[in-house]
């Protein structure tokens, strides 16, 4: 074998795979599996989406290289879009465009830290931060959110955590894996925290457009008039324009920092894709409307999955939030022993705790936004016929 980089050889393997193979073993005798593992969206693209997409396609200029951080029509409209999401002022030089959150993740830690340095995960984490953190040779220190603190994380906790080696705290909200929604109080505090002790804040919002309340503002940190001191706010297209496949992403961070961030974009992609760039720009407000009815079916599919947990006895909703859930069965048996039996003999995909750290043996991570509202409606006679031998 040819030598590989030991931090890679040190990393787990994508997870999603080894679940998507229980699900082969499904016979089908419940009808049609009910995939409820990656979090993807659960419906098409707008047709005016799929038209932008056909069009940009087409043209030559689109095949051609753009700027590092993303072309100017879309960082404009992307600004715009946050500025009045947030009532404040966002600059378009203060916007990058990714190839995907992943990727814009992956940059943001290798331009804030070093091999030998430690980042700040909230656990459950998501489990891609965690891969890349460790091929990376940066330390994913653990800070335990807790099952009955409804899964936020504590500011105290985080300050504690914090030493000379930490370089960053990541924060993910709505959170994935668990669903849980943070206070914007928490936010804020935790913000506090890293700005004081000179530490950078990466927040993840890849899911904020389906928060429950349409008019609530996630947070005030880009009030805060040195937030460009510390945020590095995060981004993912993806969701709320149904185009996972198109891989685009969003960085919103100071000038300077983002300097430092085009380095390492140009040595990784150089552009993120252009014609999703550009079909973005031109529907991204015209899509306001499509976008709330989706929001709103999103809530609709949690109140489902809400009052499905509700006739199920012994299992418990521990959290729920945009498009995930995070379930407690009742069994005496590991999450993977779980999950792989509800999929194979009940044919309901989902994700064990497990995959997300240490201590979540309890947990199946449900990404019920995948499902319609007629599949989570078959979710209790489904789950109450699993029987652990």
């Amino acid at each position: 074998m040819i030598p590989v980089n030991p931090h890679l050889l040190a990393t787990s393997s994508p997870p999603i795979p080894e679940a998507q193979a229980w699900a082969t073993r499904y016979k089908g005798d419940l009808g049609p599996l009910v995939d409820l593992a990656q979090a993807v969206p659960g419906y098409p693209p707008h047709p005016d989406i799929l038209e932008a997409l056909a069009s940009a396609a087409a043209s030559p200029l689109m095949a051609r290289y753009g700027a590092i951080l993303g072309d100017a029509d879309l960082r404009d409209a992307y600004a715009a879009h946050v500025s009045a999401t947030f009532g404040c002022r966002i600059a378009s030089g203060e916007v990058a465009v990714t190839s995907g959150c992943n990727q814009a993740f992956f940059i943001a830690a290798m331009a804030l830290a070093k091999a030998g340095d430690a980042i700040l995960l909230p656990s459950p984490w998501y489990f891609n931060h965690k891969m890349t953190l460790d091929m990376l040779g940066i330390e994913a220190r653990a800070v335990p959110a807790l099952a009955e603190d409804g899964f936020i994380p504590d500011p105290d906790h985080i300050a504690a955590a914090i030493d000379g080696r930490v370089r960053a705290v990541v924060l993910i909200s709505p959170n994935n894996p668990t669903g849980a929604v943070y206070p914007p109080e928490t936010v804020r505090a935790i913000f506090k925290v890293c700005h004081e002790r000179r530490v950078a804040l990466i927040l993840d919002e890849t899911y904020r457009d389906f928060l429950s309340d349409a008019g609530a503002k996630p947070h005030g940190l880009f009030d805060e008039p040195d937030w460009r001191e510390t945020l590095v706010e995060l981004y993912s297209f993806s969701k709320s324009f149904c185009v996972p496949g198109h891989r685009l992403g969003a960085v919103i961070a100071g000038e300077d920092f983002l300097g430092e961030f085009a380095k390492v974009m140009d040595c990784l992609q150089i552009c993120a894709p252009r014609a999703g760039q550009h079909a973005l720009a031109a529907t991204l407000e015209p899509m306001v409307a499509w976008r709330e009815e989706n929001r709103r079916e999103i809530v609709a599919r949690a109140d489902g999955f809400r009052a499905a947990v509700a006739q199920l006895e012994g299992w418990k909703l521990d959290a729920i939030g945009a498009y995930f859930a995070f379930l407690r069965h009742p069994f005496d048996a590991p999450a993977a022993t779980v999950a792989e039996a509800l999929a194979v003999e009940r044919g309901v995909l989902c994700l064990p705790g497990s995959y997300f750290g240490p201590g979540n043996e309890r947990h199946l991570r449900i990404a019920f936004a995948n499902a319609d509202r007629a599949a989570i409606e078959t979710l209790p006679d489904r789950f109450r016929g699993l029987i652990m031998r």
